[in-house]
């Protein structure tokens, strides 16, 4: 049996973030964290230096050891590619071009689609050739820049394989994807990824089967008579854009009517709040105290070849996305001889318990840092919890199977788009499935995203 409980809510195999920002959280929760024990101490041994923390390292020497493969011991640009707008604005692409800039025999650049070009054959970057790129986003993105900028350059590099992620998982990046996973099909994938799928289904007006197996003849009316159990997605989406929550949305009826209008929705099986929600201490400057309020909070694990990077921990409310104005939530391994509950709440009532003036210095101090280290979304500063998420060593050891099979069931996912067993699943332009095709990923190189919505021992008690 697992040591921790809960689903994924998503997976990005396209182009997902996330993983500098927990490098930054664990760097400034250090310091809090010392802070914290130094006025009142906790009592309870936590570690925030574990590799799996840190998940830019691995995914930095992912794209080395590409660049390598191709390039041998040439030297190289390597480029991350984010729209122009965004240059500016989101660190981790910033600090990543500049870690890959550190590197000998390396230079690493932040750029926008439209600067490169085509000099003697060869995708270049003024006139640089370029080894590999890491393009922030996703094809539908790409194919309207290039009818704005004309991307000929970059789909020379799509058919040399120079991208990353590879562009051929854009047909299995789409939530209707857990469909194929939690029907007729389940047989085929990893039971752990299966038992980590909640129950999903396109949404229009059809007949299929429920989450207990039981037979639904008309999927719109089924789920407006069972709304607050049920959430609408789209089927391409981020940052939380277009989400309807029964139970945080009380009108179902219109989030249904506008999922129908939109198209392109999936429903799932909602996951109770409570399995992925845990109590925070916050301090209350309206009313200057210390309380301890119920936040949700959710576990990106990023996954490559065999291996997992790290991981991201998010917090807030439904839903956690930082573009929707969630936050991030450092992480520690418990190495102190007590349950994960148990260090929670010592921990929870010792910040409760601490005088509000020493903990506004102690948050005043987290602030400061986040600003010296510009950590920052598009929509501007990024939220920090002040008390971290705790996890255990057996904990990592089953989240890295838990993503081994991710990987693996991806892999069979494209495998089944290639023979064509997909093609009910997938409702995306002809334009940019040919650009899947250009670049299929067969399993090489890349960096996934599974958002999970898990407990690991300190989530809140069911209503």
């Amino acid at each position: 049996m697992s040591s921790f409980r809960g689903y994924h809510s998503e997976w990005n195999l396209g182009s997902p973030g996330g993983w500098d920002y927990q490098r930054m959280t664990q760097e400034i929760a250090k310091v809090v964290w010392q802070k914290i024990n130094r006025v009142s101490p906790t009592g309870v041994d936590l570690n925030f230096d574990h590799p799996l923390l840190y998940p830019v390292v691995g995914f930095t020497e992912m794209l080395l050891a590409v660049h390598r493969q191709r390039e041998g011991a040439n030297h190289g640009l390597l480029a991350v590619v984010a729209e122009e707008e965004t240059l500016a604005d989101v660190t981790e692409n910033i600090n990543l071009a500049r870690r890959l800039d550190a590197v000998d025999g390396i230079t690493g650049i932040l750029a926008a689609p439209h600067e490169f070009e085509l000099h003697h054959g060869r995708v270049c970057h003024n006139g640089r050739p370029v080894s590999l790129i890491f393009m922030d986003f996703n094809n539908d993105v790409f194919l309207k820049l290039h009818r704005k900028h004309g991307l000929t350059p970059l789909y020379q590099a799509i058919r040399e394989n120079r991208i990353l992620n590879p562009r051929g998982t854009e047909p299995i990046n789409v939530k209707s994807m857990f469909e194929v996973i939690t029907g007729s099909q389940s047989a085929r994938f990893h039971p752990e990824t299966v038992r980590r799928t909640p129950w999903t289904r396109r949404f229009f007006s059809r007949r299929t089967t429920g989450p207990q197996g039981e037979t639904i003849g008309n999927l719109v009316e089924w789920a407006r008579a069972n709304w607050s159990h049920l959430v609408l997605k789209p089927e391409r989406g981020y940052s939380g854009i277009g989400v309807k929550v029964g139970g945080i949305v009380q009108d179902g009826d219109d989030a249904i009517e506008t999922a129908l209008t939109t198209g392109g929705y999936i429903v799932q099986e909602k996951v109770p709040l409570s399995l992925w929600g845990e109590t925070m201490p916050e301090i209350d400057r309206k009313q200057g105290q210390i309380v301890l309020k119920d936040r949700q909070t959710d576990f990106r694990c990023l996954i490559g070849p065999d291996q997992i990077f790290g991981f991201l921990c998010r917090y807030g409310d439904v839903p956690t996305n930082v573009g929707s104005g969630g936050g991030v939530q450092p992480m520690a391994i418990l190495e102190s001889p007590m349950t994960v509950r148990e260090a929670v709440d010592r921990i929870n009532d010792t910040i409760a318990h601490m005088d509000v003036g020493d903990l506004l210095a102690i948050e005043d101090a987290q602030n400061a840092l986040a600003l010296k280290e510009k950590f920052t979304y598009l929509l501007g500063p990024i939220k920090i919890a002040l008390r971290p998420r705790i996890i255990t060593a057996q904990q990592l050891v089953d989240l890295e199977t838990y993503g081994w099979g991710i990987w693996e069931d991806s892999i069979r996912l494209e495998q089944m788009w290639h023979a064509g067993e997909l093609d009910a699943y997938i409702d995306i332009e002809e334009e940019e499935l040919e650009i899947a095709r250009l670049q299929p990923w067969r399993g090489g190189p890349a960096i996934f995203a599974a958002d999970g919505l898990f407990g690991f021992g300190a989530h809140l008690e069911a209503p």
